[in-house]
């Protein structure tokens, strides 16, 4: 049972931390304080602005993606992934793309007509933004936002475009001594050698040694920023052997 969650950290009703890798798949990927995203939408929820009513056009958020990918776009929103990728194939079934933050093999997003983006809000599950070069208006599967999680979610752009910088290849790679023995390493993100059979025990090996990763093999784990390598010292000392 979680009680707390700072950072990269989770902390546990027993007292103990857990390093999360995990991330919420990814939406977590700034850390759980959000850096202040959470302030902006209590701000326009305690004025009540939590319904389906226009308060005003998202041309903020419309440039904080433009910002993002660099290049001019409008946003639409959609509930699952599988809607949001169907609408821009729709636009572009040759230039459709999900993004993905220090993506080492896409550096240049201006030449792709529509991108799916992932809100970095660990409480927007249900949200994708598909970002296209002209009108969403005719769009299949729009959802409604109301304007307390459009704000939220313009300064959580924000926020991703400076960590972007901030962020680099320091400082995800003074923890490959212990990491890269499980996992292929690109950019922030951890892709396992460990077998697929072989995983559930992994995880549940991870967790005893104070580290939640991504449970569905699949998709990647990621380089928790920030972290001292001292959190990886347990797994360092009780090496998984797996099966064999």
């Amino acid at each position: 049972i979680v009680t707390r969650a700072r950072g990269c950290f989770l902390y546990t009703k027993k007292g103990m931390r857990l390093t999360d890798l995990y991330l919420e798949n990814g939406r977590a990927l700034l850390g759980w304080d959000s850096r202040n995203a959470g302030t902006f939408f209590k701000n326009q929820m305690n004025k009540g602005l939590t319904g389906g009513f226009i308060c005003e056009e998202h041309s903020r958020l419309d440039k904080a993606v433009s910002s993002l990918l660099n290049s001019d776009r409008k946003t639409a929103f959609f509930a699952t992934k599988a809607d949001a990728l169907k609408a821009g194939l729709a636009l572009s079934p040759q230039s459709t793309s999900i993004y993905r933050p220090w993506n080492p093999g896409k550096a240049d997003w201006t030449d792709t007509d529509c991108v799916i983006i992932v809100p970095p809000l660990p409480w927007c599950d249900n949200i994708y933004l598909l970002a296209v070069k002209g009108e969403t208006k005719d769009l299949a599967g729009q959802i409604p936002l109301a304007f307390a999680q459009k704000t939220a979610i313009t300064r959580a752009i924000y926020n991703l475009i400076g960590a972007l910088d901030e962020r680099q290849e320091k400082d995800w790679f003074i923890y490959d001594p212990v990491l890269t023995k499980y996992w292929e390493r690109k950019g922030p993100y951890l892709f396992p050698k460990i077998s697929e059979n072989e995983y559930a025990a992994f995880v549940e090996h991870c967790l005893d040694c104070g580290l939640v990763i991504n449970p569905n093999y699949n998709e990647p784990s990621i380089v928790p920023f920030g972290a001292d390598p001292g959190v990886f010292g347990q797994l360092k000392k009780a090496a998984f052997k797996g099966e064999n």
